[in-house]
């Protein structure tokens, strides 16, 4: 992908302009096969590096436990450091008589400890809870991310109340 050499924006905030119509221009730009890109993916690709290829089943809750034989961590939008697990539970509807859902557990930030957790909604439901677990397990790690992010700000707007 080949950028205008005359790329020109007006006004205050040139850098955040510039870097707006960057992007702009890099996401119309996008191939087929770019479409999937993340957006490190697609950074790279504007600096004119090699694309990153992702690991085949890396990007999700189960195949990242798989990959690396533990739980992922992420840093919620407290910026605390927070691992995650999920639970099963009966929750009585007859329909989908079972509910996942995402446990966070927040560590100190030297990892000597365990401090707090917030847990997500339902993440999942099933017939059975092996299937609403794997349907947990089948969620993106973007996704998981969005859960805790969701959970933090409940557990804020919980304490402010």
């Amino acid at each position: 992908m080949a950028l205008s050499p005359r790329l020109h924006v007006s006004g205050q905030g040139n850098e955040d302009d510039l870097l707006t119509e960057l992007e702009r221009r890099a996401l119309m730009n996008l191939s087929d096969e770019d479409e999937a890109a993340d957006e490190f993916d697609l950074a790279a690709r504007v600096r004119g590096e090699p694309a990153v290829t992702p690991d085949p089943g890396d990007d999700t809750l189960g195949g990242y436990i798989d990959k690396h034989d533990r739980v992922p961590a992420f840093t919620g939008s407290d910026d605390q450091p927070y691992t995650v697990d999920l639970d099963v539970e009966e929750v009585g509807d007859p329909a989908q008589p079972f509910a996942a859902f995402l446990i966070f557990v927040r560590w100190a930030e030297t990892g000597a400890g365990i401090m707090d957790h917030v847990e997500s909604g339902t993440v999942a439901t099933g017939p059975d809870a092996e299937s609403a677990r794997q349907a947990a397990l089948d969620l993106s790690l973007y996704e998981v991310k969005a859960e805790l992010d969701a959970a933090i700000d409940r557990r804020r707007r919980e304490l402010e109340d």
